[in-house]
């Protein structure tokens, strides 16, 4: 499920996770050559799931996962929710609980490195490989947060390594794996 990732991040910024400057961990080449996966652990997995559970009832159905698609403009994905929810519904009731979520995250291997740069891209939303304050709060608004620009600035600014004002793709690596385990 790759875009746990994206959710994942969006966690991060909206709770102001981000409140150190990230050291160098991958640098362009490492990330092309190589394909870590990181596991996120139990209280960021629930965080994201919530997320998902947009009424709060315990359950994923398959029109809450779209709406968080179409959200993060994950249009082309949606096709996908009846295949998804096949293979990680495991009770069969047409919905995915915490546990089978947790579970298909198990199976999954853990958030990939692609996954990461796929989440990158989403927040980018210019497309001019660096992530500014104001896309930042385009995508959070567009997933239901509050979040004003001065707090977005100051979320760019816990993880701009560089001090240029943006987030680019070395310093979302290391903010987005800063708190995983690596495999």
């Amino acid at each position: 499920m790759p875009n746990i990732s994206f959710l994942e991040f969006q966690y991060k910024l909206s709770r102001n996770k981000l409140l150190r400057k990230p050291s160098r961990l991958f640098s362009s080449r490492d990330r092309k050559n190589s394909l870590p996966t990181f596991q996120p652990n139990l209280s960021e997995m629930r965080q994201v799931f919530n997320k998902f559970d947009s009424n709060r009832d315990g359950k994923i159905s398959q029109q809450e996962y779209k709406a968080t698609l179409r959200a993060l403009r994950q249009d082309s994905m949606i096709g996908d929710v009846p295949k998804i929810f096949q293979v990680v519904d495991l009770d069969g009731d047409g919905f995915i609980d915490f546990k089978e979520f947790v579970e298909a995250q198990k199976k999954g291997g853990g958030i990939k490195t692609t996954d990461i740069q796929t989440a990158f891209r989403a927040f980018d939303v210019n497309g001019d490989g660096k992530i500014s304050a104001e896309e930042v709060m385009e995508v959070l608004r567009r997933l239901g947060e509050r979040c004003g620009l001065e707090d977005c600035r100051r979320m760019v600014r816990a993880v701009d390594a560089d001090g240029d004002g943006m987030v680019n793709m070395d310093e979302f690596m290391i903010m987005m794996t800063e708190t995983l385990i690596c495999d």
